[in-house]
């Protein structure tokens, strides 16, 4: 097997396309052979060593990916040889082979393409348990999503929409609220030249959205939030853009808004059941055709060094897709 090794996380010009013996799964472990895998901001962040979790060294990046089992390992029985899974282990997914932990493998139904299911755990999951379990978005309610065109954005505004929120997507260009209005968008902001809060107070009459949902931080935070309204949600899902916001506490008092943290991550692992229950949802609506990631591009896995490029150039919209 190939796989991009990371021997001293200086950043991507560190990595290397290394042959490497193809590892046996042990108990409770699968052999995945790699078909796709997707390319997300902590991605970027694990090989600079910025990334909260610190794989020991030498790791294979890439959280996110989806292919065929290969090989299982003892005590595996819902998996086997041949089957499609797609599946979100932190490391091991830009390479053409990886052991993964069988409990946290999808298994794909038909018709699940390997390119779309290695977009889909980060970015639906999290959007899903923000609106859904952290803001308890209600059918009716405006949306104002920030980052639209993203990855994380885009699941944001498809979800909102099949509950039957209306969406305000805000982003960096005209070429990206084009995209998020292709998608179910009702409105759009363009922050690189409107004036945010004056959009905002314009397209919902004053109330100002329902729900805000965060995945950039960053100088359009406190606009944001001052934006918001009475018993208004604000989602903290993460720092794109790099600065952390300090948000001043008596504006959350003034406007009876909650500040609500999304961490998916830590949901999954405490309340697996409840993480269960919403991946099957969402498997349901893909099938159903209600949502579907958005696809960027693909490129070879062997041109992983210049897809980082094309992600830290934020012209990303949806997600890159690595293929081998």
């Amino acid at each position: 097997m190939h796989a991009w090794l990371c021997t001293n996380p200086t950043g991507v010009e560190a990595l290397s396309w290394t042959e490497l013996p193809t590892p046996t799964p042990k108990a409770g472990e699968v052999l995945i052979e790699i078909k796709a895998a997707s390319l997300n901001f902590p991605d970027l962040l694990i090989v600079q060593n910025k990334y909260q979790m610190k794989p020991p060294l030498p790791f294979v990046p890439g959280s996110e990916y989806a292919g065929v089992v290969a090989a299982v390992g003892d005590g595996v029985t819902h998996l086997k040889v041949g089957q499609n899974v797609a599946c979100l282990s932190g490391t091991g997914g830009f390479g053409t082979h990886t052991l993964a932990p069988a409990a946290l493998c999808m298994p794909l139904p038909d018709g699940f393409s390997h390119v779309d299911a290695a977009a889909f755990i980060m970015i639906y999951a999290t959007s899903h348990h923000a609106l859904v379990d952290r803001a308890q978005l209600k059918a009716g309610e405006t949306v104002l999503v920030l980052g639209a065109a993203g990855g994380v954005g885009t699941a944001a505004i498809q979800i909102a929409k099949a509950m039957g929120a209306r969406v305000i997507a805000a982003a960096s260009s005209d070429e990206k609220c084009a995209l998020c209005t292709s998608i179910g968008a009702d409105a759009t902001i363009n922050y690189s030249k409107d004036n945010l809060r004056d959009s905002i107070k314009a397209l919902t009459d004053g109330k100002g959205p329902d729900v805000i949902y965060d995945p950039v931080g960053g100088d359009f935070a406190e606009p944001a939030f001052r934006s918001i309204a009475w018993r208004g949600r604000y989602l903290v899902v993460g720092f794109a853009s790099g600065p952390i916001p300090a948000l001043p506490f008596n504006l959350a008092l003034l406007k009876g808004a909650s500040i609500v943290g999304v961490f998916w991550g830590d949901f999954a692992k405490r309340e697996p059941k409840a993480n269960a229950t919403m991946m099957g949802e969402l498997a349901q609506w893909y099938a159903q055709g209600k949502v579907k990631p958005v696809i960027d591009r693909t490129m070879p896995m062997a041109e992983l060094p210049a897809a980082y490029a094309h992600m830290g150039s934020r012209g990303v919209m949806g997600k890159l897709v690595m293929v081998n």
